[in-house]
């Protein structure tokens, strides 16, 4: 019996060193990127609501965890956010909508500007999604922001203004909601 407890116990310790558990979303701790090799620890994660809908699980991974929202922007080490559906289903234009409004929000108008043909582009690889299906915002310090959508890559955005600009949509000064930009922060 004690043999089976402390298997049990072990166990568990094992599970929360290798997962953490966000809306029912399994979460892994570290990840490495397949394409670079890069380690990326998960800073934090929470749950996107909206009108008391929970919309999506955000996970912010870095190299190294940091609750400085302000370092982790400014920063222009590989990273990655990845957003995984609770809802039902989100329209394209809701992604579309969501976007503009949080790039505005948290930049000023010379920063939109120099931003807004790409910010196009990266609006015209978002579609309808469903519960279960996932986004993944990946940044490569020597290539860009890549966009894959339900595991299918949809292209690269270059820049780190770029990666940086939609870091701020959850962790900028008008985040999309407090609460989640402490989440992402691990706070």
């Amino acid at each position: 019996m004690k043999r089976l407890l402390l298997l049990c116990w072990l166990l568990s310790l094992l599970s929360i060193a290798v997962a953490k558990d966000v809306a029912g979303i399994n979460l892994d701790e570290r990840i490495e990127r397949a394409e670079d090799g890069v380690t990326l620890e998960l800073n934090g994660a929470g749950v996107r609501e909206k009108f008391f809908f929970d919309i999506y699980v955000a996970a912010l991974y870095l190299p190294q965890k940091s609750n400085q929202g302000f370092e982790i922007v400014q920063s222009e080490a590989a990273a990655r956010v990845e957003m995984r559906m609770l809802y039902s289903k989100v329209e394209r234009e809701k992604f579309v909508q969501g976007w503009n409004d949080g790039f505005s929000a948290n930049l000023d108008e010379r920063q939109l500007s120099q931003l807004a043909e790409r910010l196009d582009q990266f609006n015209g690889w978002f579609e309808t999604l469903t519960e279960g299906e996932v986004i993944e915002l990946d940044y490569f310090p020597d290539r860009g922001t890549r966009v894959k959508i339900k595991g299918v890559e949809k292209g690269v955005i270059p820049g780190v203004d770029f990666f940086q600009a939609l870091l701020k949509v959850w962790l900028g000064e008008r985040p999309v909601t407090k609460s989640l930009k402490q989440d992402l922060l691990g706070r």
